[in-house]
């Protein structure tokens, strides 16, 4: 699949008239624990030649395939593609957008060209806004709890979905610092060994295994964990206040440097 992947990378970039300098994994499979069926989700950055930001109107700044632009080669039915133009991206870089730390955290990286990434990595501890990632990781956690786990049976795999945006809002809370991407790492660091711990563990161990998770009883020794941490994040949250430094400056040189290294 990789080097399907490499091909279908290569054909947005002629489709489209771009250079793609950053791919990788973002979903389920990035977090650790795909299912047999698991889509392929990859995101990337990618950058306009200079008359494309010369214009008085802005043009559409989102690729994705296939669900609304073409591609001239035909894809595997399981890959998914969205990418953001960088100067989209550094907007939401400076906002401390969660899910693009979490591309730029991705273990499963399939393409990087140019440095434009490796100075936004450099940058993104300087930019880091707790109280940013950690609205948006409690927001993802009650929205999940409260649509899919609530009833005496619930959509076992739905878990992954509100168990993972807390490990990651818990990991700032204690570290201050962004979280990694891979659901493991965040649950032996967050979680002491215990009920709790194994119900999540054998859980797990079931997903990747490729069980059907469907419906079956819900897990109380989970959901009591949930619905406390939902509060006591909520809480600590409203609490912060933190002031971050303005980096636009830094991100409009770096997007010009960007733009004449690719295209000079």
């Amino acid at each position: 699949m990789r080097e399907h992947i490499i091909e279908v990378i290569r054909q947005i970039e002629k489709d489209n008239d771009i250079k793609i300098l950053f791919a990788c994994e973002s979903g389920s499979r990035a977090w650790g624990f795909p299912s047999k069926d698991s889509d392929y989700d990859v995101r990337f950055i990618y950058i306009h030649k200079s008359n494309w930001y010369l214009s008085i109107d802005q043009g559409r700044d989102v690729i994705e395939i296939p669900s609304r632009d073409p591609i001239s080669i035909p894809i595997h039915p399981l890959l998914d593609l969205s990418g953001w133009e960088l100067t989209k991206a550094l907007r939401l870089f400076r906002k401390s957008n969660p899910p693009l730390l979490e591309w730029l955290r991705s273990s499963i990286v399939y393409y990087q060209s140019y440095s434009t990434i490796d100075k936004i990595k450099v940058l993104d501890k300087n930019i880091f806004s707790p109280i940013s990632c950690l609205y948006h990781y409690l927001n993802m956690a009650k929205g999940n709890f409260r649509d899919y786990l609530q009833g005496n049976e619930v959509r076992i795999k739905k878990y992954f979905y509100v168990l993972r945006p807390i490990l990651a809002a818990k990991w700032i809370e204690k570290y201050n610092s962004i979280p990694p991407i891979e659901f493991q790492e965040l649950l032996e660091d967050i979680l002491i060994p215990g009920e709790l711990k194994e119900s999540i563990l054998t859980l797990l161990k079931r997903k990747i295994a490729g069980e059907e998770l469907n419906l079956e009883p819900r897990i109380d020794v989970i959901n009591e964990y949930l619905t406390r941490e939902i509060e006591h994040l909520e809480a600590y949250t409203k609490g912060l206040k933190l002031e971050i430094p303005d980096p636009t400056r830094e991100l409009d040189q770096l997007f010009r440097n960007t733009l004449s290294e690719v295209w000079n």
